[in-house]
């Protein structure tokens, strides 16, 4: 999601008090050619106009005024699960730290909070609570939906247990909700609740020599009601990822200290600069609106799923990022892209299309945007090689023969291109042969 907000977590505690939904999915790669891959201001930014639902498996009456009534569900009603289930001692030191957070919150509970789960970890005991809300009011997504009450992880501090991000939980029966948490000072153990799905874990994230994901999934094993897992180190980036089974753009896992990782001391990303550029007579295939038509054609099908990290969360990339429209010799679409996250190196993916027919990814790697031509892509069945440096005037030469002018900044050259020339602003030169 790209909703362009101010500070999130201002606007969250505004709005909602300290209440906060959980880190959505970056479902919709780059919609609309905004391309933030995952940022705080998307992800919290909807909360201010919902709730978060989570499954709660029971049934619920409510009077026509949203006064409360008992929910019969799993998540309030059902023995606490764990190997911490019996020692009271802990339990009731959860309760008295979730009494003391509850009081700082601006919603109405009754009753004592439920222990869903209370279990021991290598960074110390953890606990996931849920405690009703007065009154069951009327959520605005998904529609008809009605708050039943709040939920959150409580984690192990050297002051005791401490209560994490609280979320709201409605009776809708969706996967919305954080079910799972990071824990330790180095953010090494990942606690998965248990919700009755299979759900599979990877803990790194690797690209291949094209800049495609790689990614190895293992099955998460559930005891007495979650998993834990060892992983490495979460401090500065998430490399972990949880998805449920069957994969889909929904399935995501969330984490409810995501945000904590990627955006420690209260401090956004940066906004990456945008660079677009449209080739010498694209127009004749792309139109007036390259960019609707690649939010239709690229960012809301599959052509990207090689690319797009399933299961992760990520803050976007500090580099700009590229977008190039263009027109290949033989008529097709041609439309290049940049992908970063965090403070991994950025990825670029060329796609083409004839006419209406889907993009497909014809050409990709990795962008080095310290290099005189951060961009050189050979494009397949000689449809030429596609160079890009911001600022820079290109001209490329075909063996010894004589420079042509390429034109300013972008550009794609003959497949029988064998150098090219980078002049930049203050008139350095640089000339690169053209290998790939």
């Amino acid at each position: 999601m790209t909703i362009d907000e101010n500070d999130v977590r201002t606007v969250l505690r505004r709005v909602t008090d300290d209440l906060t939904g959980p880190p959505t999915l970056l479902d919709d790669v780059r919609r609309g050619g905004r391309r933030r891959l995952w940022r705080r201001r998307a992800v919290l930014a909807a909360v201010c106009a919902v709730v978060v639902v989570v499954p709660v498996g029971g049934a619920l009456h409510l009077s026509s005024d949203g006064a409360a009534v008992e929910v019969a569900s799993p998540l309030f009603d059902e023995p606490t699960r764990g190997d911490l289930a019996g020692d009271e001692a802990y339990l009731r030191q959860v309760r008295e730290a979730w009494r003391q957070r509850a009081g700082q919150l601006e919603v109405d509970l009754r009753g004592d909070p439920h222990v869903v789960w209370a279990g021991d970890t290598p960074a110390g005991p953890a606990a996931y609570v849920a405690a009703r809300t007065t009154t069951n009011r009327v959520v605005s997504v998904p529609d008809g939906a009605r708050e039943i009450g709040v939920v959150a992880f409580v984690e192990p501090t050297a002051a005791g247990p401490q209560v994490m991000t609280v979320e709201r939980v409605s009776d809708a029966s969706t996967d919305g909700n954080s079910q799972a948490a990071l824990l330790g000072p180095k953010r090494d153990v990942l606690v998965v609740l248990d919700a009755e799905q299979p759900v599979e874990f990877s803990p790194t994230l690797r690209y291949a020599a094209d800049g495609r994901i790689e990614r190895t999934f293992q099955q998460v094993t559930f005891r007495d009601g979650a998993a834990v897992l060892s992983v490495p180190p979460q401090r500065a980036k998430l490399t972990v990822a949880l998805v449920r089974r069957p994969s889909s753009k929904e399935s995501t896992v969330h984490i409810s200290n995501a945000t904590d990782v990627l955006f420690p001391d209260e401090k956004d990303s940066v906004e990456p600069k945008r660079l677009t550029w449209t080739l010498p007579g694209a127009d004749r295939a792309w139109g007036a609106d390259p960019a609707g038509q690649v939010d239709k054609a690229v960012h809301g099908t599959d052509a990207l799923a090689a690319f797009v990290d399933t299961g992760g969360l990520h803050r976007s990339g500090a580099d700009p990022l590229l977008t190039v429209y263009g027109v290949t010799p033989d008529g097709r679409r041609l439309l290049l892209e940049t992908i970063q996250y965090d403070d991994d190196p950025a990825r670029m993916v060329a796609l083409l299309a004839h006419s209406d027919a889907p993009f497909r990814v014809a050409a990709s790697g990795f962008v080095d945007w310290a290099a005189p031509l951060p961009v050189r892509l050979r494009l397949p069945d000689g449809q030429g090689v596609l160079v890009a440096a911001e600022g820079a005037t290109l001209s490329y030469r075909v063996g010894t023969g004589p420079w042509r002018d390429a034109g300013r900044g972008v550009a794609l050259l003959p497949a029988n291109a064998t150098e090219v020339q980078v002049t930049t602003a203050d008139g350095a030169v640089t000339t690169v042969p053209v290998t790939s």
